[in-house]
């Protein structure tokens, strides 16, 4: 199989068949070298026909607490007062950039996800 970029799904699979085929070569050798490879082709392949979008904040945030066994009084350092912390994760209020920045350097969640749009609830 020559190497080239992949443009349909034909190649797409014959590209992951050549790496199954390759999975357990050795790193530095040519058969490693030509996995790396097909490796990066696939992924820009993937990237291109089968993008992820980046999830909701307040879902990622929920999901974050769940994960790590968080409660709602745990993101008061990070967001605010309880009644704060009650808006955000009703969506009354969005994430400001500073409680963005806080919950990515406390608790090591990724800034990129958190600054995404989301819909919040309009006052009526």
């Amino acid at each position: 199989m020559e190497l080239k970029p992949i443009r349909n799904k034909r190649e797409y699979q014959a590209c992951l068949a050549e790496v199954e085929r390759l999975w357990d070569a050795r790193p530095h050798t040519p058969e490693g070298d030509r996995l790396e490879v097909l490796v990066l082709l696939i992924q820009a392949y993937e990237a291109k026909h089968y993008p992820i979008a980046d999830p909701d904040p307040i879902m990622f945030l929920l999901d974050a607490m769940d994960a790590r066994g968080l409660k709602r009084k745990d993101l008061e350092p990070y967001i605010g007062s309880r009644a704060r912390v009650a808006e955000v994760l009703n969506r009354v209020r969005p994430l400001s950039l500073e409680m963005i920045r806080r919950l990515s350097e406390g608790l090591g969640l990724p800034a990129e996800v958190l600054i995404q749009r989301y819909d919040v609830q309009r006052a009526a």
